[in-house]
C-alpha cells in the first residue's frame, strides 16, 4: 500500500524547508488549544448530573413562540432537577439558558466564536467558549441525558444528525431525543421514513429514536418516564465507551 508509485513529499523533498516547517509547527500547537478545550470541558462538566441538551435556532427573538415554549421547557427541566445545557448564544439558545437560570438547577452555555450571529447570553451559570466545534460537540453530548430540539437551520439538523448517528451506531447511549414542533419536524419525518428507510439506508428503528411531543409538561415527563426503568446518567460500561466519542 506504502509503494504506490505517488509522489507523497516529505518534509526533507519540500523545496521551501522554513515555510514547510512554520506550517508543520502552526498546526501541531494547535492540538495544546484543543487538549485545553477538553480539559476545561471534563473539569467543569463532569460532574454536572442530570442534564438536558437543548438545540435550536439562534435567529428567533424573545416574542417568537418558540422562544416562549423553549423557556417554559428549561424552566420546568431545571425546577425537575435537571441542569440544562444549550450552544449559550441568541434565540433557543438564550431561551433554555434564560428557562433554567430561573428555575433551580444549573444553566450552561457551550459557547463558539463565530464571526456572526454568536453572542454569549446573560443566563450562563456555567459558561465555556470554544474556537472548535467538534470539541463543544462532545460537551453537548457527552454530558447530557436527554436532548430536546426546536426547529432551527443548518447548525440544529447538524447537530441532530450528529446526535443520531452516534446513537445509532452506537458510539453513544440511547437517550431520549424530543423534537418540539410537529409542524416543522412532520415533514423531515416523513421524508426519512419515504425515502431513507423506503431506499433501505435506515431501518425503520432508527427513525424512532426520535419523539415529537409539543406540550412542555409532556416533554419533561417523557424524560421522566424513560428513566422510571432505569437510573439516570451512564452506567460504567457506558461511560466507558463515550470516551471514544
Amino acid at each position: 500500500m506504502e509503494n504506490s508509485g505517488k509522489n507523497v513529499p516529505n518534509l526533507r523533498q519540500v523545496e521551501d524547508i522554513e515555510q514547510a516547517t512554520i506550517l508543520k509547527a502552526r498546526e501541531s500547537w494547535s492540538m495544546f488549544s484543543i487538549m485545553s478545550e477538553f480539559i476545561e470541558t471534563t473539569e467543569r462538566l463532569s460532574t454536572l448530573h442530570p442534564a438536558v441538551t437543548i438545540f435550536g435556532s439562534a435567529r428567533i427573538h424573545p416574542d417568537h413562540p418558540d422562544y416562549i415554549k423553549c423557556m417554559e421547557v428549561a424552566h420546568r427541566l431545571s425546577n425537575a432537577g435537571f441542569a440544562v445545557i444549550s450552544g449559550g448564544g441568541p434565540g433557543i439558545m438564550a431561551a433554555a439558558n434564560r428557562g433554567a437560570f430561573e428555575g433551580k438547577s444549573p444553566s450552561v452555555g457551550l459557547n463558539i466564536i463565530l464571526p456572526h450571529e454568536q453572542h454569549p447570553n446573560h443566563w450562563q451559570n456555567i459558561s465555556i467558549q470554544y474556537r472548535h466545534f467538534f470539541a463543544r460537540k462532545v460537551g453537548f453530548v457527552k454530558y447530557a441525558d436527554a436532548f430536546v430540539l426546536f426547529p432551527g437551520g443548518f447548525g440544529t439538523l447538524d447537530e441532530m444528525s450528529e446526535v443520531l448517528t452516534l446513537m445509532q451506531t452506537e458510539k453513544s447511549r440511547r437517550i431520549p431525543l424530543i423534537l418540539v414542533g410537529s409542524e416543522f419536524w412532520q415533514g423531515l419525518l416523513d421524508w426519512f421514513r419515504q425515502q431513507m428507510v423506503g431506499k433501505g439506508f435506515l431501518n425503520a428503528a432508527d427513525v424512532d429514536l426520535m419523539q415529537v411531543i409539543d406540550d412542555p409538561a409532556q416533554v419533561v415527563q417523557a424524560i421522566l418516564d424513560f428513566y422510571q426503568a432505569r437510573e439516570i446518567g451512564p452506567s460504567d460500561a457506558e461511560r466507558q465507551k463515550m470516551l471514544y466519542l
